[in-house]
Parts: C-alpha cells; structure tokens; sequence
C-alpha cells in the first residue's frame, strides 16, 4: 500500500471484519490474531482496540508515512457459528494463498450474504439438545418429552419476540416463565418418575453459555474490560431467566426446596 487512500481502506476493511467477527460471537484473541494476519499479508502495520460496542482500527505503511485510522460499531449479527469459522478462515486464506485486497474484499461481502441457519431446524435441534441434556441429568422419557414440548414452545417465543425486536432481556424472562410453566405440568399432574428434573432442564436452552466462555477467555488475554462486559450482559440473562422459572413456580405452586 502506497498511498493515504489504499491505507484508509485498509483500514476500514479490517474495522468491518473485526467488527463482524466480534459480533458473531468470537473471542478478542482470534479477532486480534486474524486482523493482524491479514494486516501483515496486505504489507501494512495495524493495531487495534476492542471496546465492548466498538472496534478501533489502526493501519500505516511500512515507513509510517502514510496511516489511516476507522471507527466501528459492534455488528448485530448475534452469535453464529458459521459466520465466525468463514471469517476465520478467510483471514487464513488471506496469508496462505496472499489474496490481494480487492479479492479478499469481494469474500468478505460474499461471505456477510451467507444465509443463517434455517429458523424451523434451529427450533428442533434446539429442542431435541435440551431434551438430551434432560436425559443427562437422569429424566426419564416422559420427563425427555416434557422438556422436548416445552423448550419447542419456550424457544418459539423467543423467536418471535426477537424478530419483533423486543429487549433481549424481556425475551429471555418470558421464554422461561412460558417453558417453565409448562414443564410444570409434570409435577402438577403425577407425569413420570422424574417430574422435578424435566422442570429444572426446561430453561437449559437459555443459559447463554458462549458469553460466559468468551469471558473467561478475554481475561485469560487481559482484554478486561470486553471480559467484564460481556460476563455482565451473561449474568443479567441468567437472572431474566431465573426470574422467569422461578415465577412460573410460585404462580403453580410449587414448592421451591
């Protein structure tokens, strides 16, 4: 890169990628890692910051005379795996192979237009997991059925709220009270031998695990305060959760020790 005009978009190339792949759910180290390698194939310096809501992107040339700086919200993608693997691994196209940037921008595109997962396979996938999970924990096959119906139902809502664009947090609340309070019906009507751990594992779909291990990860790599933010927004999650199952208990009855 020679001049002002290839480095700023350099520049906001790397901000749009880092900012996507924080979105989508990927660690501060793989968003450094892979920003940086691609920087290096592209034959500019870059450094970068990561703030909670934002990526700051910083790239000049090998003689530092030219440098070019660019600014970017956190993408709202949600976390998607498929997503985070693509652009992974197109950084690694970029070093291995050397794309050149007109060619590594045209991916990127090409890459953001991959559809996600179809909802209806989410839902039953999703379901069909928390009923194994039930399993695990020792439910019996009415106890499995159980929390198979009501995580279809529960998940189903968060869907819809989501798609309707309500507060995540409201939606998590709600989804729990909704499959709790039909988890229930097992107690409440003498379903199975294992009534109380169908109730327990009905919620298991919501705990947001991704932001607890991306947490962890963060600290581990002295990114503390991404780490801390995103524990913070995991912890506020689990107790809309726990609010929801622990209201759909007390409105059923049920006694909670």
């Amino acid at each position: 890169m020679t001049n002002n005009t290839d480095i700023h978009e350099v520049a906001s190339f790397l901000a749009d990628y880092a900012s996507h792949l924080l979105g989508c759910g990927a660690t501060c180290i793989r968003i450094e890692k892979n920003t940086h390698r691609m920087a290096e194939a592209f034959g500019v310096e870059s450094d970068i910051s990561i703030m909670p809501t934002h990526i700051y992107v910083t790239a000049c040339g090998k003689d530092a005379s030219h440098n070019g700086v660019a600014i970017r919200k956190t993408a709202s993608c949600g976390i998607n795996f498929n997503l985070n693997a693509r652009l992974s691994r197109l950084s690694w196209e970029v070093a291995d192979n050397r794309l050149d940037f007109a060619t590594a921008v045209k991916r990127f595109n090409k890459i953001l237009e991959t559809k996600p997962t179809g909802k209806w396979e989410v839902l039953f996938l999703t379901s069909f997991a928390n009923a194994a999970f039930c399993r695990l924990f020792g439910g019996d096959p009415s106890a499995m059925l159980i929390v198979f119906i009501s995580t279809l139902a529960g998940y189903r809502l968060k869907q819809i709220m989501l798609s309707d664009r309500r507060d995540v947090r409201l939606v998590f609340l709600c989804a729990s009270f909704f499959s709790a309070a039909l988890s229930a019906g097992g107690q409440l009507f003498g379903i199975g031998s294992t009534p109380e751990i169908a109730l327990g594992t009905s919620v298991l779909y919501l705990i947001p695990g991704v932001p607890y291990i991306n947490a962890v990860s963060d600290i581990i790599y002295k990114h503390y305060l991404c780490a801390f933010s995103r524990f913070a927004d995991a912890a506020v999650l689990t107790a809309c959760l726990t609010v929801g199952l622990c209201t759909g208990m007390l409105i059923l009855g049920l006694k909670w020790f």
